[in-house]
């Protein structure tokens, strides 16, 4: 099975640029790849909100919205399975979550259980972690998803499994720290799992710039990787 990480530009609070990249993602890699991943909070932005919830339950979309459903359509379209963290609104409470859609249909959800995606000070009324922890099937491989700082809690240990790890980040180091970072994820992800895909964006809002840093680790080992400032798309055969 081959996967393909996209290490694409989000702006923030921009949905139809963030979507047409998704979409430019899977017309260049239909056939070429089985499962497109994106980054943390990719669909919005890692910054689209701000802890205000009149603000924020704009910001944050329903797995039955628009942008899923035009997702849906291009999965069918392009015949590839997309992967992409997003704020997700249900009811009146908001998470950091992760999707998985395939052939036209959500077939994942996942909620980012560690808090750090948010100020502390944010009313959890309308601010939840999850709380589950599953994996999935795609093309006879088992998957499980975690969220940036999910495998660094103090409870990182609950992410340990069998299933290849899909680890959609949002993190903004600057090249200097990412040479000792590079390496601090990689021994991370090796207590998790043997095989982590890990996956993070670029941004160059000046509040909140990200290289990105994309990388294949295998037993604590970097198998293959991203340049960083490199908008581009890391195969992976698994």
């Amino acid at each position: 099975m081959v996967i393909g990480l996209a290490q694409y530009k989000f702006i923030n609070g921009d949905k139809e640029f963030n979507l047409s990249q998704i979409k430019k993602a899977m017309e260049t890699y239909s056939g070429k790849t089985e499962l497109l991943c994106f980054g943390e909070s990719f669909l919005q932005g890692f910054d689209a909100i701000s802890g205000n919830y009149d603000d924020d339950k704009n910001v944050a979309v329903a797995i039955d919205s628009a942008e899923f459903d035009t997702i849906c359509t291009w999965s069918k379209e392009y015949n590839v399975a997309v992967l992409f963290g997003y704020f997700e609104k249900e009811d009146d409470s908001i998470y950091s979550s992760c999707a998985v859609i395939s052939r036209g249909e959500v077939i994942h959800n996942y909620r980012r259980t560690s808090i750090g995606w948010r100020e502390p000070e944010w009313t959890s009324e309308h601010y939840k972690e999850g709380e589950e922890i599953n994996t999935f099937s795609l093309n006879d491989r088992e998957f499980l998803i975690a969220l940036c700082g999910d495998l660094w809690d103090t409870d990182w240990e609950k992410f340990k499994t069998d299933a290849i790890v899909l680890w959609p980040v949002y993190v903004t180091f600057d090249l200097d720290a990412w040479k000792a970072e590079e390496k601090e994820y990689a021994a991370q992800a090796s207590n998790v799992a043997e095989k982590v895909l890990m996956i993070n964006s670029i941004c160059e809002s000046p509040a909140s710039i990200s290289h990105g840093g994309t990388f294949y680790f295998k037993s604590g080992d970097t198998i293959s990787e991203l340049p960083y400032d490199a908008e581009d798309v890391l195969l992976v055969e698994v």
